[in-house]
């Protein structure tokens, strides 16, 4: 029997709910893995509440990182075998697939051979942070030396995975937090500079930064009152990506009249456009996992919860207070 959890209704985290079945087969162009590790993402937590970018078919799994050992391949499956030590990158729909369980089926191309060097809970840490990041900042935005990019909520995994990337392709890094208590961790993880938007105003600081000249990138997770604010500090063509809405009390507002004058982008951005693509996913594994081998790239834990304890680790979750991945392990 495989254990997965589940829920029948939208809600807190209490509505997680182990449910026992017997291990699936896989289809043509499916694997099976025994579960080791499942990374967190606040997409599950959007999700488990119903408010993601596609609407929840209940019952429901959830899950879109794991790492662990192949058990089974579908007949049609190439380049993967049984007993391959591997890890999922967030690439289908959690209507479709999901991760938390202790034995999961999902699509191959989904599948990834991590590299050795890494254990379990940090294999299921890699893919969404670093994908993400990749797609705005190498594939989109180019980012490259002389380039300033502010990435705010720094210290959640994508801001810090941003972190890396971008100094990884030569940018310097602006880094935002709420207080001090991490400032020094985000210049350890390589931001150039780290402003602390409780006691600082992070307007004037970012100009002075950049000797008035603007950063020519955001990568911005939070939304709401500060994004209008952000976006007009851009230069002439400057870019904009906003991946997540942390903020949900306040609108997100744009500076149109800057906007038009500078000519600026501002743009939606997340995951699928790179993980969905056969070329793009195979150029940001190619890049995550030279990073990965060098040392330039590294996944960080905050926390690590049994499975068992998955609800605890959802409400941890929301807490918004962790320094990189939260994981959970078998």
């Amino acid at each position: 029997m495989s254990r997965t959890f589940q829920f029948a209704r939208a809600g807190g985290p209490e509505v997680l709910e182990i449910s026992e079945a017997p291990v699936a087969t896989p289809g043509a162009n499916e694997v099976r893995i025994k579960v080791k590790a499942i990374g967190l993402n606040r997409a599950e937590s959007m999700w488990r509440r119903d408010e993601y970018i596609e609407p929840v078919k209940f019952p429901a799994g959830l899950g879109y990182e794991a790492s662990g050992i192949v058990d089974a391949v579908g007949r049609e499956v190439k380049g993967i075998a049984v007993g391959d030590t591997v890890s999922v990158m967030p690439s289908f729909s959690q209507n479709d697939y999901h991760t938390y369980g202790d034995e999961i089926l999902v699509p191959d191309y989904a599948v990834i051979k991590h590299p050795k060097t890494l254990g379990f809970a940090e294999a299921a840490s890699v893919w969404m942070m670093f994908v993400t990041a990749y797609g705005a900042l190498i594939e989109d935005a180019k980012v490259g030396k002389g380039d300033f990019v502010v990435i705010p909520a720094a210290s959640s995994s994508v801001g810090l995975a941003a972190i890396q990337v971008a100094r990884l392709a030569g940018a310097s890094v602006i880094a935002l937090t709420r207080t001090n208590a991490k400032k020094k961790q985000l210049l350890e993880v390589g931001a150039t500079h780290v402003i602390v938007t409780e006691e600082q105003d992070f307007a004037s600081e970012i100009l002075k930064i950049t000797e008035g000249n603007g950063p020519r990138v955001i990568f911005d997770p939070v939304g709401g009152a500060s994004f209008s604010k952000l976006v007009s500090l851009l230069p002439f063509q400057g870019i904009a990506f906003i991946y997540g809405l942390l903020d949900e009390k306040e609108p997100t507002a744009l500076p149109v009249l800057d906007m038009i004058a500078k000519n600026l982008t501002v743009r939606a951005h997340n995951i699928w456009i790179t993980s969905g693509d056969a070329g793009r996913r195979n150029a940001a594994i190619e890049f995550v996992s030279k990073g990965l081998a060098s040392g330039a790239l590294t996944p960080i834990i905050d926390r690590q919860f049994k499975f068992e304890d998955m609800v605890e680790a959802h409400r941890y979750l929301e807490k918004n207070g962790q320094f990189g991945k939260i994981v959970v392990t078998l």
